[in-house]
């Protein structure tokens, strides 16, 4: 009876072992998404066009 009850209890340690595994994947996939929306949003600000310099083309006054 001893023997069943260990290997319960191994077959639960297992069991609680895999899950907090899944969980640090988890975690650390989340770390990793963050940082590659952060970058995305990083080269995605650096690649908007400039503000004019000026006034030139700022006004337009169209009369038909």
């Amino acid at each position: 009876m001893s023997q069943s009850v260990g290997a319960t209890a191994s077959a639960q340690a297992f069991e609680v072992l895999g899950a907090v595994m899944a969980k640090k994947q988890l975690n650390q996939e989340a770390q990793m998404t963050n940082l590659l929306v952060e970058s995305a949003m990083q080269s995605s600000a650096a690649a908007q066009s400039p503000s004019p310099v000026g006034n030139l083309g700022m006004n337009i006054d169209i009369k038909v």
